[in-house]
């Protein structure tokens, strides 16, 4: 080896030591360090392939894979690339000047030829990383350029560090060569570096080599032999922990439908259901978007996903928590969003406030709105079908985004009881002729349960109404919503009045008892209920109705159900008690019969039976009451 000169340096910063900083307040955790090397490596790379393509390097590039490699003995961390590596002027360049961004100078220089995105960084601070977690960094480089001399860096955290040529370096590209600091050994581990690398760089667009596996392949039949005869031959292969091109990376027209699928349980490995539908995000213009987001399955509950969309910038994962650059309701989707033109902080830690986040806001949001009236018009049937997992996500878009609104109001459905779907609009159509009251406003009638609220659907059927299905958490806030959209049309819950009243016509039934008489009947009936909770009332009903009828005031119940989906914040209607009315039908038999009895206590027997009745009828007879219901039964038969 020949005799090398060694040189000694200051890294030139404007404060006089960088790093405290960098390991405390530039970067919010520790583990980000193995990203940016690693991005590093990634972009020499990607360097050295564009000025092939240019012309500028000559010859076979050969294998360009980056290997992270770990020592446990010498407790080193090995991030190696084969990319355009860096002679000691560069090394004096672009790393002893911090926030001199060589991938920035390198776009600057070759703008007219390249990409600007074909590197990944920006800020010339990544490669500082490395001190959170290493009491030293040694870089061993060669650069591509013909002649030049390897050389090796070295820096223990303070801002002097070494310099000099080696002979020992021979192959084109860099080393960064991490000795871990003592309280940091747990990236020593092998488990946890393969899984930030699968966190942080399973998408990078260079292949990334983490060890090696072991995997079986079929041997070449020779002649004469069957493949079932010949056991396949186990090899050690490269352990390559990413996909350097995912499928947000290519176009649409290039994609099945398998590989979207393929996609969305290579990003979510856990998830077994299969995605309702994707949309294929692919803009150019006035800023760089792609990415997948998938529709999963979405209770009635409005729960967070626990998988949530994924943001890169250039492949690079930054973080999944996107309520900065989608809307609240869009959340609820899955997938993957890219930007290079989303502004992050020095870090790439998080979104910093910028204009053009909201530009990507609104056309994130439009994208989803204009898929899901492409496919509301050309599979409408498949749509439907996926309505009912779809519903709150569409529901929550409406009710807190104007825009998406707008859009949203042409394909949402509207499902009734008997499971028929239909816009808006073909439902205005279809219950107007029936369902106008004397005030010339369109009431919508809508159950929240079917089996509990039966006995009133049943009753509205009778009259020829249709009755909606609302039935997610999200629909008092919905209800209350469209109402202030939509001109006179109320939405009236099919247990909120007798079914004569939820729809007011001009035709009344008269009553067979009088005034005076159900003012005598009205203290014995009260006496059976709980004079806080009910609200005893006689109404003019046809003999064929029942003979009570338990209601819910259509205000006070939504008002609750709000207050219980918002938390609580309209306290003095959450604090209220259940009310109810008990509407008794002044014109049928039984109450006819309870009058006209003469024996007190079979009266009051009477009387308490007919309650119960239509108490259990929507499931509020329970405990002691319940029990002497089925005794008082077994008594009159």
């Amino acid at each position: 080896m020949s005799k090398t000169t060694t040189t000694t340096g200051k890294i030139n910063v404007q404060t006089e030591n960088i790093f405290p900083i960098i390991k405390k307040f530039l970067y919010s955790d520790n583990e980000i360090f193995l990203r940016e090397l690693v991005s590093n490596a990634v972009d020499a790379t990607k360097k050295l392939k564009a000025l092939a393509s240019m012309g500028e390097v000559k010859g076979d590039l050969g294998d360009t894979k980056i290997e992270v490699a770990i020592d446990k003995s010498a407790k080193t961390i090995t991030i190696k690339d084969k990319g355009i590596g860096m002679t000691a002027e560069e090394i004096e360049k672009y790393i002893a000047q911090i926030a001199f961004s060589g991938a920035e100078e390198f776009v600057n220089k070759y703008k007219d030829k390249v990409d600007k995105n074909v590197v990944i960084g920006h800020f010339g601070l990544g490669f500082y990383s490395a001190f959170m977690v290493a009491k030293k960094v040694e870089i061993f480089s060669l650069s591509h350029k013909e002649g030049a001399k390897a050389v090796r860096w070295e820096c223990d955290g303070s801002p002097e560090y070494q310099i000099e040529e080696i002979d020992s370096k021979t192959q084109r590209g860099t080393d960064i060569v991490l000795h871990i600091a003592d309280d940091c050994e747990e990236f020593l581990d092998d488990h946890k570096i393969e899984g930030l690398l699968t966190k942080y760089c399973k998408f990078l667009p260079v292949e990334i080599k983490f060890g090696t596996k072991k995997d079986r392949i079929k041997p070449e039949l020779k002649e004469g032999e069957k493949e079932e005869d010949v056991k396949d031959i186990e090899v050690v292969v490269d352990n390559i922990i990413n996909n350097p091109a995912p499928a947000w990376t290519k176009k649409p027209t290039e994609l099945k439908e398998e590989d979207y699928k393929a996609f969305y349980h290579e990003l979510y490995p856990m998830q077994f259901e299969e995605p309702l539908f994707n949309i294929h995000l692919n803009v150019d213009y006035p800023f760089n978007l792609t990415g997948i987001l998938y529709f999963p399955k979405l209770s009635n509950k409005l729960e967070m996903p626990k998988d949530r969309i994924q943001l890169y910038s250039n492949q690079v994962f930054v973080t999944d928590n996107v309520e900065n650059i989608v809307p609240d309701f869009l959340t609820l989707l899955r997938g993957v969003i890219d930007s290079p033109d989303i502004p992050l902080n020095v870090s790439r830690s998080y979104l910093q406030a910028d204009g053009n986040v909201k530009k990507i806001s609104s056309h994130i949001t439009k994208k989803v709105a204009d898929k899901l009236e492409e496919i509301f018009k050309k599979e409408r049937p498949d749509f439907e079908k996926k309505w009912d997992d779809i519903k709150i996500f569409v529901q929550y878009g409406m009710i807190s985004d104007e825009k998406f609104y707008e859009k949203a109001i042409k394909f949402a459905l509207l499902k009734t009881t008997e499971n028929k779907y239909y816009t808006f609009e073909e439902f205005e159509n279809l219950v107007k002729p029936v369902q106008t009251n004397k005030e010339n406003k369109l009431i919508y009638l809508y159950a929240t349960n079917v089996q509990e609220q039966h006995a009133y659907i049943d009753a509205a059927k009778s009259r020829g109404y249709e009755v909606l299905l609302m039935e997610t958490m999200l629909d008092p806030h919905y209800i209350n919503q469209l109402e202030s959209k939509l001109k006179d049309i109320s939405f009236v819950r099919v247990d909120a009045d007798t079914i004569d009243k939820l729809i007011k016509k001009d035709d009344n039934t008269v009553s067979k008892i009088t005034e005076e008489q159900q003012k005598q009947l009205q203290p014995i009936i009260e006496n059976t209920v709980s004079k806080e909770q009910f609200q005893v009332t006689f109404e003019n009903l046809s003999e064929k109705d029942a003979p009570m009828v338990i209601t819910r005031p259509e205000f006070m119940r939504r008002m609750k159900d709000m207050n219980q989906m918002g938390g609580g914040a309209m306290g003095f209607y959450g604090n209220m008690p259940d009310m109810y009315n008990l509407v008794v039908n002044s014109n049928h038999p039984l109450i006819t019969k309870i009058l006209d009895e003469k024996n007190a206590e079979k009266q009051t027997s009477l009387a308490k039976q007919a309650t119960d009745l239509a108490l259990l009828s929507q499931g509020l007879l329970k405990g002691e009451s319940l029990t002497n219901f089925i005794k008082r039964s077994v008594e009159l038969i």
